[in-house]
């Protein structure tokens, strides 16, 4: 486990410990700080990854331009997954990266670690896994069945 996930995973449980019966999950600024922080130095991470999948990308296509002579059907067809499996990975970070920043902004507006879709809190051990959950167990299968 991360150190982002273990702080996020702490914070979480005490919040949703003092929670218990209440529908919004209560954050002291000591928990809002340490989530902020771990949330703030994921998104750098991913930032620094997404630089560099751009980087990737950049140079297999200045590869591909000038080293495309004498290529046939297999090669190009290759260099073509190739780049679009690049592609693919950079969005995938992206829409990473668009989580953490709306967790930032539910903790920002007092709002993280409770449901966007019914209100309850969300269990600690999914925030801890997956700290930029926005809705809890229940709500996300229901949203992957459909």
């Amino acid at each position: 486990m991360t150190s982002t996930k273990k702080k996020a995973a702490k914070s979480a449980s005490t919040s949703s410990e003092t929670a218990g019966t209440a529908k919004k999950a209560v954050l002291s600024a000591e928990e809002i700080t340490e989530i902020r922080e771990a949330l703030q130095a994921r998104l750098l991470e991913l930032r620094d990854e997404y630089a560099e999948a751009v980087d990737g990308i950049s140079e297999m296509q200045k590869e591909r331009l000038s080293d495309s002579a004498g290529d046939d059907q297999v090669d190009s067809g290759s260099k073509t997954v190739e780049r679009e499996q690049e592609i693919s990975l950079a969005n995938s970070i992206r829409d990473r990266m668009i989580q953490v920043e709306r967790a930032l902004e539910r903790l920002e507006e007092g709002d993280y670690g409770t449901c966007e879709r019914c209100g309850t809190p969300i269990p600690a051990a999914r925030l801890a896994a997956f700290p930029s959950a926005t809705l809890c167990v229940n709500c996300k299968s229901l949203e992957e069945r459909r």
